[in-house]
């Protein structure tokens, strides 16, 4: 976010959209947005691991001779696939209302819509792996909201003061190509609540307008009506720019694993190097016939000939692997970062016995994680949905309000086939014992009250059969035909 000092209704000058860029590119939030991005794309600090020695003279040198193997291990790009994942798991959709005019019109802006689910996606990801991320709206070929995700890394706030109540600005700017010499072009937009102003600059150059677009600035949405040439323009009134946070202070979820997975790296690739120069050995020179330590060790390399005195030797000596070591600190690293990354370790062994309820206990932190996740979600997709409800409402002259709508996220997790079928066994004899004890009260009860409770039982609306039932007490009949619809239910697995 940057400040704006001195504020007026007016239009950004170059000079300072150029400063708020770079501004926002140096700040913290950016910088450890950045780090997110490159462990979520494997490009770790190992990638910069070096090694070093004091040569004879003292002097400390880059060692390019030792095995320096540098692996990344992407355990961050597993945990933020895992929590966007499991957030977006439901098959049923996620906006919800009971109104089933206003369910159709939300199902083709959100449920149904797969350009949204992809975006959403993006966003979710973004906001894991960077701390925040952002979504903006647009009108379609078909004059329907739509909305894309924008790169945060590019997205600029800017406000006339140092407040979270909305902002005066948004600067979205992006690399569109790589010219001659290497050279960066940017498409730099600013927004404001009632137009958008295009851009272009070269590398760092000066800024100049975009003349790709024929009207510039342009408003938020530009149609014509029929086959008329002439435009017509509407605004959104706001700049339609929605944020996604990871966590108040807009942290990336790398934040609490960052220094095990540098650990876990590090530990790994020491004994891939370890094993990479096990064959590599250790001499030890006595009487050495030379006053040049590079002499020997050149010698030692290349000719395999040592010069020594009568009384010299020379003995090669090998050092052992500590294996056990190593492996004992990857194995409690891996632990630790699934442990505090919060997520599912696929990998992890049991004793065998894989229930439901043992299933469910390895997911309580990523389940942990996604219920604080949720909260901000809903959060944001309530500033879309005011928008998206502002629409329909204008559309088709309906007054459908917030409180209509609801968010309902169904998180599936696997399940052991074995126990979902004793579990329905189970409810399927406990279903014949209530409706066998209801049977046997027929001479007690009235049959209403008798069909109306095994409805009950067996989930069937008793309004719209009750018009169907026999005048005259049957209920010897009823409870043949209900004994072998559980008997064959029983059969099912």
């Amino acid at each position: 976010m940057v400040v704006l000092e001195k504020w007026g209704e007016r239009v950004l000058t170059e000079s300072e959209i150029i400063r708020f860029i770079q501004e926002d590119e140096s700040s913290d939030k950016k910088r450890f947005a950045k780090i997110g991005q490159k462990y979520y794309e494997g490009e770790h600090d190992i990638r910069n691991y070096r090694l070093f020695y004091y040569n004879a003279d003292g002097q400390l040198v880059e060692d390019k001779t030792r095995s320096n193997i540098k692996i990344s291990h992407p355990f961050f790009t597993e945990l933020v696939d895992q929590e966007v994942q499991y957030m977006l798991s439901g098959k049923e959709g996620f906006v919800k209302s009971d109104i089933p005019e206003l369910q159709n019109e939300l199902n083709e802006y959100f449920n149904e819509n797969e350009d949204f689910t992809s975006e959403l996606y993006e966003v979710l990801t973004g906001a894991i792996t960077k701390g925040f991320e952002y979504m903006y709206a647009y009108k379609n070929v078909e004059d329907k909201l739509s909305f894309q995700c924008a790169d945060s890394l590019g997205v600029v706030e800017v406000r006339a003061k140092d407040t979270e109540d909305g902002c005066d600005y948004v600067i979205y700017w992006y690399v569109d190509k790589i010219a001659k010499d290497n050279k960066k072009i940017k498409r730099i937009q600013v927004w404001d609540k009632d137009q958008t102003y295009f851009y272009v600059q070269e590398e760092d150059g000066k800024l100049e307008n975009d003349e790709s677009q024929k009207i510039n600035p342009r408003p938020h949405t530009l149609y014509r009506k029929g086959d008329k040439d002439e435009l017509y323009y509407e605004n959104f009134g706001f700049i339609p720019f929605f944020r996604l946070d990871n966590c108040r202070k807009q942290f990336s979820g790398l934040k609490a694993v960052k220094e095990i997975i540098d650990d876990y790296d590090l530990m790994s690739c020491g004994l891939s190097n370890n094993l990479q120069d096990a064959s590599e050995y250790l001499v030890v020179v006595s009487g050495f016939q030379g006053d040049n330590m590079e002499e020997l060790i050149q010698n030692t390399k290349t000719k395999k000939l040592i010069g020594v005195d009568e009384g010299g030797g020379i003995d090669f000596k090998t050092v052992d692997v500590p294996y056990e070591a190593r492996k004992t600190k990857l194995e409690l690293d891996e632990k630790n970062i699934y442990r505090f990354g919060m997520g599912f370790n696929s990998a992890q062994l049991g004793d065998g016995n894989i229930t439901n309820i043992v299933i469910k206990s390895r997911y309580a932190l990523l389940d942990l994680k996604c219920n604080k996740l949720e909260i901000r979600l809903r959060q944001f997709l309530r500033k879309i949905l005011k928008v998206v409800l502002q629409e329909i409402n204008d559309r088709n002259d309906t007054d459908y309000q917030q409180k209509d709508v609801y968010f309902d996220f169904q998180r599936e997790v696997m399940t052991n086939a074995s126990d979902n079928a004793q579990i329905e066994k189970t409810d399927a004899e406990t279903e014949q014992v209530k409706i066998n004890t209801l049977l046997n009260l027929a001479s007690t009860l009235d049959q209403e009250t008798i069909v109306q409770n095994i409805c009950d039982v067996l989930d069937i609306d008793y309004e719209e059969i009750k018009d169907k039932l026999p005048e005259e007490d049957n209920l010897v009949d009823a409870q043949n035909e209900i004994d072998n619809v559980i008997v064959e239910g029983e059969g099912v697995e």
